[in-house]
């Protein structure tokens, strides 16, 4: 949903929902606060997943407003975990910056294994092999990684020998500022984010009468996995 349609539709759900109901938002930016007057419902919980929960292998980091009930709380890990992975974050800010990492980051890496297949085309493999090849690296990378519980700069230093092929690769991608581009590109929409949940701030409270606010949970990260 658009920032500027987001009032349109809270307009539609106000009155509709159930005292008892709990209310889930994937808005990107939309703050809990937003929500909640927009709809006049007090019981939210804001999600960032991303587009693996397609396979039951998503990322989905949340927060609830303290309205929502321990039960309610229990009801929305358990709908998350089937989904894939889930984090708990007290602090709302969090679900910017989950959505410039976790959220947008099937972004960073859908692209970078589109360079990889052209790469691996333009040496001379078909592109069905080149796919294939591409994939299963980084779906064994990733496995990898999660498995071995190891720091990603000692994995990587496991594959990269002095004077071999990955050191002079891992040269050239320095050397093209790969992690200044990287960290650009999260840092570019976290501030999205933000800007879109601002938007949505500005648009979503005008005309509604404001509710006292739901302020934001105090807990601490709880991480879960399915």
């Amino acid at each position: 949903i658009k920032p500027q349609v987001l009032p349109v539709v809270l307009d539609e759900l106000r009155g509709l929902i159930h005292p008892r109901q709990l209310v889930f938002s994937i808005v990107a930016g939309a703050r809990t606060e937003t929500i909640a007057q927009g709809i006049q419902h007090r019981a939210i919980v804001r999600v960032m997943p991303n587009t693996p929960a397609q396979i039951g292998e998503g990322m989905s980091v949340w927060t609830a407003t303290p309205e929502v009930t321990e039960e309610q709380r229990a009801q929305a890990r358990a709908i998350l975990q089937a989904l894939g992975h889930e984090i708990y974050v007290g602090d709302e800010d969090a679900l910017d910056m989950a959505t410039a990492v976790s959220g947008t980051g099937p972004t960073y890496v859908f692209l970078m294994m589109e360079a990889l297949v052209e790469a691996a085309v333009h040496l001379g493999f078909s592109r069905r092999v080149a796919r294939e090849l591409v994939i299963q690296t980084v779906l064994g990378s990733a496995l990898f990684a999660r498995e071995s519980g190891r720091h990603l700069a000692e994995l990587r230093n496991m594959v990269t020998s002095p004077g071999g092929t990955s050191a002079e690769a891992i040269y050239q991608l320095e050397k093209g500022g790969l992690r200044t581009i990287i960290s650009k590109a999260v840092w570019a929409a976290y501030q999205k984010s933000r800007l879109l949940g601002d938007m949505s701030s500005k648009r979503g409270i005008r005309s509604i009468s404001p509710l006292e606010s739901p302020g934001i949970p105090t807990e601490g990260v709880e991480e879960h996995k399915a």
